[in-house]
């Protein structure tokens, strides 16, 4: 295995990002990884790990916020965005959420997650 450089590091696209049907919205989205970022503040913020953590109930349009993006990989939304989110489709953001763990590697996390 090839020895890496900063340069090659910095540089890998290494966000992987899959298009999504989103029928009830009428088209196609794509869901992406998170950044090491984005999960740090995600956690933080929605997890409870923050006194001042969003209530649990937008767990999943919160990470829906993080992981949308366009076919570029650009977010299309921001946090601002999640009150408006959580009012959209169950079963769209369900099924957004469901990818973006996937995609993430919450795995277990997302079955706890999800019962709560």
């Amino acid at each position: 295995m090839e020895t890496l450089t900063r340069e090659a590091i910095l540089a890998a696209d290494d966000l992987p990002r899959e298009a999504v049907d989103v029928p009830e919205w009428g088209g196609r989205i794509w869901v992406r990884a998170l950044t090491a970022g984005e999960r740090e503040t995600w956690e933080t913020r929605y997890l409870g790990t923050d006194e001042a953590a969003s209530p649990a109930s937008r767990i999943r349009a919160s990470l829906a916020v993080f992981a949308c993006c366009d076919e570029a990989g650009k977010p299309l939304f921001t946090e601002a965005d999640v009150p408006a989110l959580a009012g959209k489709s169950a079963a769209a953001v369900l099924r957004i959420w469901r990818i973006a763990a996937r995609l993430n590697g919450l795995g277990e996390e997302r079955e706890t997650l999800e019962k709560n």
